[in-house]
């Protein structure tokens, strides 16, 4: 129900969205009190984003995309109307890179169609990223946002790629469950019969802030959904998912999309798991074959005990899809049993291997050795390669490093 301008009464039909109802009703200078739209702001439009500008002598006029509308809409309008204090700024953003692209001093009076064209496809494309950045923190219940910027090009949110938080168990592949729990009230203080660890002949990994204190090479056995614990346990680390708020951006070095922090990570913490699709090593033998020719594989080979099952994350993933190379890594890979303990299907989890600065990029070793503490631990050698290495998981290419390390060695592999 809504009331127009001349005190009639309205019905409208409830089958479009509240962004489309206001949109109709501002355009039919009809009031409405569920919506907030009153003979005060009536009137008012929400701006979509500006998309040029010319100086005048007197005030400076931009072109505004009005949300709802199509662009045959657009209107000129002078500053002083225009609230968007936030859109003014991103404007200006946009405007003094796309000179310095130009290598221009200054803009001038009016933009020419190739520079306004460009404006508005960066416009677009903050608001495809930002609608990929709700939808990536709406599948998950971990701690740390997730944000995504791009600064350098119009890439987009990739292609054929779905954002998971768990692994997606390929055809053919069973994952059995863990029958027994730790009967531990604290398991770091007071650990009965070694809690989940020793139950496995193996150390607690975790001290009392949750950073690993086990040599990499050696396995992680955290407390399961059978455990008497509970979900603060202090051997509950990777299950309870990210904690920190984490990046995904565009590199400006040619290295496509990767991950930075947004905050000061500790030493020896969890960061994040490498999560894709569970499949056996024939089938990843084909499909590498596949992404050889497409120039992109993200296997990772589950190597713990044998070389039976790979991790997919092309198609399939979580932000770990996004990580990048280095020589001189800040994340290094740990095998994690929690509620399966069939050693051929380890979960593959990141830890901090030094303090990481808020606005550094994630990395870690697509080659990465481990010094052999037990039998075990000497199949950790990691096969894997990611977006643009061409290789499969039996198969490596001389591919050229780009991390910029002063350790750099040259080549991935």
């Amino acid at each position: 129900m809504a009331e127009n301008l001349k005190g009639q009464v309205c019905r409208v039909a409830c089958i479009a969205t509240v962004d489309q109802l206001e949109v109709i009703c501002r355009g039919q200078g009809v009031k409405c009190e569920e919506l907030g739209i009153n003979k005060h702001n009536l009137c008012d439009y929400e701006v979509e984003y500006l998309c040029d500008y010319k100086r005048k002598v007197i005030t400076d006029g931009k072109t505004q995309t009005v949300q709802g509308y199509p662009e045959s809409s657009n209107t000129w309008e002078p500053r002083k109307n225009l609230k968007c204090i936030d859109l003014l700024n991103q404007f200006w953003e946009d405007l003094n890179a796309e000179m310095q692209r130009q290598k221009k001093r200054a803009a001038p009076r009016r933009l020419d169609p190739a520079t306004v064209s460009h404006l508005v496809q960066r416009a677009k494309l903050r608001q495809i990223l930002k609608q990929w950045e709700i939808h990536l923190n709406s599948l998950g219940t971990h701690k740390g946002h997730i944000y995504v910027r791009n600064l350098v090009d119009l890439e987009g949110p990739p292609k054929n790629f779905t954002y998971i938080n768990d692994y997606k168990v390929g055809d053919g592949i069973m994952l059995n469950e863990v029958s027994v729990g730790c009967e531990c009230t604290n398991c770091l203080e007071n650990p009965v019969e070694g809690c989940c660890a020793g139950a496995s002949q193996h150390k607690f990994a975790y001290n009392e802030l949750g950073q690993v204190r086990i040599r990499p090479g050696l396995p992680i056995y955290e407390c399961n959904k059978r455990c008497r614990c509970g979900i603060d346990c202090s051997n509950r680390v990777v299950q309870r998912g990210i904690q920190y708020s984490l990046c995904i951006f565009r590199t400006d070095n040619g290295r496509g999309w990767g991950v930075k922090t947004m905050e000061r990570i500790r030493k020896n913490t969890f960061v994040m798991e490498y999560v894709g699709e569970i499949i056996t090593t024939e089938e990843a033998e084909r499909r590498g074959q596949i992404y050889d020719k497409e120039g992109a594989t993200y296997l990772f080979d589950l190597d713990y005990v044998d070389d039976e099952y790979t991790v997919d994350a092309a198609h399939y993933g979580n932000i770990s899809h996004f990580v990048n190379h280095s020589c001189d890594p800040n994340l290094q890979v740990y095998n994690v049993f929690i509620d399966n303990l069939d050693e051929r299907l380890p979960r593959i989890a990141f830890f901090a291997t030094r303090g990481i600065k808020a606005g550094e990029e994630l990395t870690f070793d697509y080659k990465m050795k481990i010094d052999p503490v037990d039998a075990e631990s000497t199949k950790m050698d990691s096969n894997f390669s990611l977006t643009g290495l061409p290789g499969s998981p039996k198969k490596r290419m001389r591919v050229e490093c780009k991390c910029g390390v002063p350790t750099c060695r040259k080549y991935l592999f």
